[in-house]
């Protein structure tokens, strides 16, 4: 058997299996009681688990794809789904088994195409291919994880309103944090609530405000939390500095909203240059050209 059919036929051997494991790997769902666990940590609400669910545990192929898989690009996809809130669907484990089989897939692919006809370009693509595919689960994870970012950055200002009033009410910056955490909807919610619960298991406020700047990434929050801490050590009233920190947020969105709004006319340039002006000059000079085509060559 010569070496282009056996490629052909490891190629086609691969794919149907590749493509089954991948269709695993994306769709299935953590089990009952790894969902209810993290909806009571998340949301704070004591919810029973169910004693007869079944306990799911790391698979084979996680463990063969976590072998395989470097501890440098473990301990990026780990801080990538805690910037993201480490989402239910898309645990680590999962992410390093679609990480080797997007791979393997496009290494397949590519090698079915280059067996037909090997040439340079083919396999530059082929590389090209397999290499993105390796990364693509990182960037879409990165990419929730910047989205989530900038709304933990758009509520901050709001969220630290909030706590402002209810320290100036008299409650305490603990119980102020609560209430801002339960009644807000989003990221930023999430992660005063998960903060709390550190908290209330023992671990000490300051390491557990560090965790959580250090946990969002966010750099608007990193320092109002650093604001905490120093105004926390030194005695310093904790309501002066949320105001102080409330108004700073405001006025840094208020610079974001008007950097974005100068930065709209250089993004319409493009545009405008690529696809509008050729459709325009088209438009205007294609019957003056017409004519004196018409004209030179009577």
């Amino acid at each position: 058997m010569s070496a282009v059919p056996l490629a052909v036929l490891v190629a086609v051997l691969a794919v149907p299996i590749a493509v089954a494991v991948l269709g695993w790997t994306v769709f299935a769902r953590p089990g009952a009681a790894a969902v209810a666990s993290r909806d009571n940590l998340l949301r704070g609400i004591a919810a029973p688990l169910d004693a007869g669910a079944p306990r799911t545990g790391p698979s084979v192929l996680a463990r063969l794809a976590g072998g395989l898989t470097p501890a440098g690009t473990v301990a990026r996809l780990n801080r990538l789904a805690a910037t993201a809130g480490r989402p239910a669907d898309w645990p680590v484990a999962k992410l390093i088994a679609a990480k080797l089989l997007l791979a393997a897939i496009a290494g397949a692919l590519g090698l079915l195409v280059v067996s037909g006809g090997p040439s340079l370009l083919t396999i530059f693509m082929t590389v090209a291919v397999t290499v993105v595919a390796y990364f693509l689960p990182e960037l879409l994870l990165y990419s929730r994880g910047k989205e989530r970012q900038d709304a933990i950055a758009l509520e901050l200002a709001d969220t630290l309103d909030q706590m402002t009033i209810a320290v100036e009410a008299g409650l305490g910056f603990e119980s102020a944090m609560a209430r801002a955490g339960t009644n807000g909807k989003g990221p930023l919610a999430e992660e005063l609530v998960r903060t709390l619960q550190d908290i209330a298991v023992g671990q000490p406020r300051r390491e557990a405000y560090l965790a959580l700047a250090e946990r969002t990434g966010v750099t608007d929050l990193r320092r109002f939390i650093r604001a905490v801490v120093q105004a926390d050590a030194y005695g310093v009233s904790i309501a002066d500095v949320l105001r102080t920190q409330a108004q700073e947020m405001r006025l840094k969105r208020r610079q974001r909203a008007e950097e974005k709004a100068m930065q709209i006319p250089v993004k319409v340039i493009f545009p405008l240059i690529l696809c509008i002006l050729p459709t325009l000059f088209i438009v205007l000079l294609g019957p003056a050209v017409m004519d004196i085509v018409a004209t030179f060559s009577g």
